[in-house]
């Protein structure tokens, strides 16, 4: 979850503006029931970690907005006022292939601060706000990528083109302008964002009316539009690919602008289909949630006050009950009320990107409201309820993994075919369960075998001191189906054949097994060692397999100690040992 760190001086100036005597105790005594989870709040600082389905609330300036109906009940403010700035911006129709969503706005008149400290803090909190935004809702900049400039230092009207990348400007930071291309391959932030060009021939760029380049969406500004401690007048540009998520970018950077006095203005932009839109639109958008559903979820109805005093709290208005009166259109929503109920209706903010479903209204009243005075309920499913049949030896299996003095851990599911089959030097014997659209390389299928993420997690601890043992009893995937196996490793500078040996032995013994052998594996069958690896046989059943792990495995993984560990069938265990409850 994101964090940040907000002075108390700071929330205590933007409360002020609005006669609110700032009470660092309330805030933290309550401040968690609005969706954060505090790190530390004393007469300095507030650290809290915002939880993702509240992007608004990840700056000083947006969290104060939101407290003052929360806390202070305050009348909410859903809609952004904004007045015409006269600047517009033309979008090259070659944008639609390259990076097709293009918003903008202006906010004059900000108070940046009265010395050079509370400018630079100021600065440092609008980009931070930016990154944080970028990471939140821009899915590292690939949905949504955000540019804040100077306007003094730039001339509208603007433009939105594509050019090749051989075109040069000075990029922020540089002394020497720098190709399109050199960018990309040389300058840090094109190093760290250039996958989110790749394959393309044409760039995006954003020129003023000098043919000034303003900036290289999304990657980095031009130099001269640099915010500095003069800087009062703001020009902000989202670009990117997601509708939703460029909208709450840029009326969230502007929010924060206004809450230190800017005045946010809109800006025309138009493509050469002569469709021209208006950015921002700072009207508060409208929900409608079916009464029913509101009573059932809560347990309890609700009057006008209090629905009113509910939705306040969290930023909205209510603006009351209707009765559907077309069918078809009320087909087109996620819920809808029975015939006879009737709809709540109220306004939230545009960027609430958080509200997808009348449901997250529901949890709107639910918060706005208070947990304490809902419905009461019952159970209606039985509930009783019998062992999973796996109980026993599972509980067996991990008294006598941690009587051996392993630690237990429980890692991701999800992996990918470079650590479970490539370097692990398995091949897959069962069909692989792909993941469609993977989001990152380290996970792109569902895994066949436990090993490899207790490798990866002793890669990740290796500074800490010897032996680390560590065992996990989870699932894979195999044939599109979920199987329990239990795996272990151990990292200890005397641990060899006979260490591994002596642990399956005892592990034997725990499950009561005495018919158990061990037979050679072949060479080059998965991580093991050459003639120091074996199969673990229980009467005529291959329930897995032991020995040293491969230094030339363990050094893919900058592993420079020996290694020793097992992975054996949860399935194939529990159809050869009796289980003695």
């Amino acid at each position: 979850m994101p964090t940040i760190s907000v002075p108390q001086s700071l929330l205590a100036q933007l409360l002020g503006r609005h006669g609110i005597v700032h009470d660092v105790e309330r805030l933290g005594d309550e401040l968690p029931l609005l969706g954060t989870d505090i790190d530390l709040c004393d007469a300095t600082n507030l650290d809290i970690e915002i939880f993702p389905d509240r992007p608004d609330l990840l700056s000083g300036e947006t969290l104060a907005y939101a407290i003052r109906p929360f806390l202070h009940g305050r009348v909410a403010e859903p809609n952004m006022i904004t007045t015409e700035s006269g600047i517009s911006m033309s979008i090259d129709t070659s944008l639609e292939t390259v990076r097709p969503i293009v918003k903008a706005a202006v906010v004059r008149g900000v108070e940046t601060g009265g010395n050079n400290e509370e400018i630079d803090a100021f600065i440092k909190c609008l980009m931070d706000h930016q990154e944080k935004l970028h990471f939140a809702l821009g899915r590292g900049r690939r949905r949504a990528s955000i540019g804040v400039h100077d306007l003094q230092a730039i001339h509208p009207p603007f433009r939105v083109i594509t050019a090749s990348g051989t075109t040069s400007f000075r990029p922020l930071g540089e002394e020497q302008p720098m190709t399109v291309k050199e960018i990309l391959e040389q300058h840090p932030k094109g190093i760290d964002y250039a996958h989110l060009l790749e394959g393309m021939d044409t760039y995006p760029l954003i020129l003023d009316a000098n043919n000034a380049v303003i900036s290289f969406p999304p990657i980095i500004n031009g130099n001269h539009t640099t915010v500095t401690a003069e800087t009062r007048d703001f020009f902000v540009e989202v670009t990117g690919w997601d509708e939703r998520a460029c909208e709450a970018s840029l009326m969230l950077v502007c929010l924060q602008l206004q809450e230190r006095g800017g005045s946010v203005q809109s800006v025309v932009i138009s493509n050469g289909d002569d469709k021209t839109i208006v950015t921002p639109v700072g009207e508060a958008k409208q929900h409608l949630v079916p009464e029913e559903l509101v009573e059932k979820l809560l347990g309890r109805t609700f009057t006008d006050e209090e629905l009113q005093h509910a939705i306040n709290r969290m930023g909205g208005r209510f603006h009351g009950r209707i009765t559907p009166t077309s069918e078809e259109e009320d087909a087109k929503r996620m819920a809808r009320p029975s015939p006879g109920n009737q709809w709540l209706q109220f306004d939230m903010p545009r960027w609430r990107f958080d509200l997808l479903h009348p449901v997250d209204l529901v949890e709107e009243i639910a918060i706005g409201h208070g947990y304490e005075d809902l419905g009461e309920d019952r159970p209606r499913a039985q509930l009783t309820a019998k062992p999973r049949p796996d109980h026993n030896i599972r509980r067996r299996l991990m008294e006598s993994m941690q009587g051996m003095g392993f630690m237990q851990i429980q890692s991701l599911t999800l992996s990918n075919e470079t650590d479970q089959f490539t370097n692990m030097r398995w091949k897959p014997s069962h069909e692989v369960t792909m993941i469609t659209n993977p989001i990152t390389v380290d996970h792109t299928m569902l895994r066949q075998f436990l090993l490899p993420g207790l490798i990866r997690l002793l890669a990740s601890n290796k500074h800490h001191d010897l032996p680390q043992g560590v065992y996990e009893l989870g699932t894979v995937v195999r044939d599109h189906t979920n199987c329990d196996r239990l795996a272990f490793l151990m990292a200890e500078r005397g641990g060899g054949f006979a260490a591994v040996r002596g642990r399956i032995q005892a592990l034997c013994n725990d499950l009561g097994v005495n018919n158990w052998r061990a037979e050679p594996l072949e060479a080059n069958d998965g991580p093991w060692l050459a003639g120091r690896a074996a199969k673990l046989l229980i009467g005529d059943t291959w329930v897995g397999c032991f020995g040293e792990i491969d230094p030339a495995i363990a050094m893919q993984y900058e592993l420079r100690v020996p290694l020793n560990g097992a992975e054996f069938d949860l399935g194939a265990l529990r159809s050869v040992v009796n289980d003695p409850v």
